[in-house]
């Protein structure tokens, strides 16, 4: 049996506000800069991956506004679609790095990557816009992970100047802690359970049942 998790999700949302904050300051301190308007959907077709704890509050989210009907396995069609992408893109920045490139070269290499987001309708607009990841909020301002810094090409922000940035490593820290949270609390059996990642499509595709959480004694077959 699967234990409330709710009060994991609810530091989820309120690191998901904290988020929404710093996206909105920036956006009011640098309104010349900031560029994100309604039919932009730039931050919709790179590719990141999700933590244990986001993927799992999206997937319940997805379930909760598309509990059934067309329009669900519209998405779920365009889910599977894409993670068979992603599959064969991953591959190729796996052999990258089996190949000695640099971290550096793989992540220019991943950022290239351009494959739609499966809740993204034909109007441009997130069929999920209120539980999106922290990454698609913070989409648009300065940020830095892994002490590589990027920002929207859409932006205005001028090359060379200095901006506050937001630090996603520490933001990722948080996550990945929430992500050992459950682990402990459902007693997983699989020790790495929390370092999974996902992308979105494949979050969405997921059961995140008691067999994928390791709860219980595993089955024989």
């Amino acid at each position: 049996m699967i234990p409330d998790l709710s009060p994991i999700f609810s530091r989820y949302e309120q690191l998901r506000a904290e988020a929404d904050s710093l996206f909105g300051q920036m956006s009011e301190r640098y309104a010349e800069c900031v560029t994100c308007t309604k039919g932009c959907s730039d931050c919709c077709h790179a590719l990141f991956d999700l933590s244990l704890v986001e993927a799992m509050y999206i997937n319940k989210a997805f379930k909760t506004a598309f509990d059934y009907g067309a329009q669900r396995s519209e998405i779920l069609t365009r889910a599977a679609a894409t993670d068979r992408k992603l599959t064969k893109f991953k591959r190729e920045l796996f052999l990258m790095e089996k190949n000695g490139e640099s971290e550096t070269a793989i992540m220019a290499k991943a950022a290239e990557i351009r494959i739609p987001c499966p809740l993204l309708d034909d109007n441009a607009s997130c069929l999920l816009y209120q539980a999106r990841p922290i990454t698609c909020r913070l989409y648009g301002i300065p940020t830095v992970i892994k002490n590589q810094g990027h920002v929207c090409g859409f932006s205005k922000f001028s090359l060379g100047n200095k901006y506050p940035t937001v630090h996603l490593d520490k933001i990722q820290a948080r996550l990945e802690a929430m992500s050992a949270e459950i682990a402990k609390a459902v007693n997983s059996r699989f020790t790495e359970l929390d370092q999974v990642y996902v992308p979105l499509s494949m979050a969405l595709l997921t059961e995140y049942d008691e067999q994928y959480l390791g709860i219980g004694q595993a089955r024989e077959d």
